[in-house]
């Protein structure tokens, strides 16, 4: 009896020991920015995981007003193409639409309004967004077709910077733009258009104002933010889903004002788009069509 009982401890011992190694096998520690260690796991795609916290010594950080949640980098787990996608789920910020942040880096009033008017220094940090024809929330669909998009980028051996992955997150629209431009090599920040006719996509060009123009980072990267967004247009018409006209709206935006990285607002549609499980699909393909045109892969 002695001896059964020590084989059975033998074996058991040797068991846990087996399935430890199987799961230590998908975990990795990676380092913060602001130096402390997380340990991370692989997601179903066998991708790494990395938790970056926000860094106050980032270029333009001390304009941010929201800045107290972290941001994750996925990596892909093969055919890695070494681009790292910041995917920006529009709006989904508790508490934005009572704060302001700066208009521009250099204190100066917006050229052209928007959501904001022109003239005005501050915007609101985070605006609450439009909602769909059927009630949807824009924050709700922008998280949607972000996450599609997250799997599709993944699969194609792109990294993937998530800057939402729920339904609050506590980062404005500049702290946003600080986590892009510090840790990936594009950024594209998913919104929808208020209006309800079903105009189609389109993205958010640079005003075509020479003060504008030249003021940095604008003045620096505005070609490669114009690059980015026909791609994303080109993108669209290839899955099918529609482009508004030219395919796109010149609007002085906070996020463009202080871009280092190519970088565009794309409008997916408006408050009549079809937002179905089959049309977020759609959408979420043709945003990788464009980033792989952009990058040329």
């Amino acid at each position: 009896m002695k001896i059964n009982l020590l084989f059975l401890f033998i074996l058991c011992c040797f068991s846990c020991k087996a399935n430890h190694e199987e799961h230590a096998s998908f975990q990795v520690v990676e380092e913060t920015v602001d130096g402390t260690s997380e340990e991370t796991g692989g997601v179903d795609d066998g991708s790494l995981v990395k938790t970056i916290a926000w860094n106050k010594g980032w270029k333009y950080a001390d304009r941010a007003a929201i800045y107290s949640s972290s941001v994750k980098l996925y990596k892909a787990s093969a055919n890695r193409k070494n681009k790292v996608v910041a995917v920006n789920a529009g709006h989904g910020t508790k508490g934005g639409q009572a704060k302001k942040v700066p208009c521009h880096p250099d204190g100066s009033p917006k050229c052209v309004s928007g959501s904001t008017k022109a003239g005005a220094t501050t915007a609101v940090a985070v605006a609450g967004g439009m909602s769909f024809l059927n009630k949807a929330k824009e924050s709700d669909v922008t998280l949607k077709v972000a996450l599609r998009l997250k799997d599709l980028l993944l699969a194609e051996g792109y990294d993937v910077l998530m800057i939402r992955e729920t339904a609050d997150t506590q980062l404005d629209n500049i702290a946003r733009t600080v986590f892009a431009n510090n840790n990936a090599d594009i950024h594209i920040a998913i919104h929808f258009d208020g209006s309800k006719n079903d105009k189609g996509a389109f993205y958010v060009g640079v005003p075509n104002i020479a003060s504008y123009k030249k003021m940095e980072p604008v003045a620096s990267h505005w070609k490669e933010h114009e690059a980015l967004g026909k791609a994303l247009n080109e993108g669209m018409r290839k899955a099918g889903v529609k482009v508004w006209k030219s395919g796109s709206m010149a609007i002085d935006l906070t996020q463009t004002s202080f871009s280092t990285i190519p970088s565009i607002d794309y409008e997916t549609g408006d408050a009549a788009s079809d937002i179905s499980d089959a049309g977020i699909k759609k959408m979420a393909q043709g945003y990788l069509n464009g980033i792989k045109l952009f990058f040329g892969n």
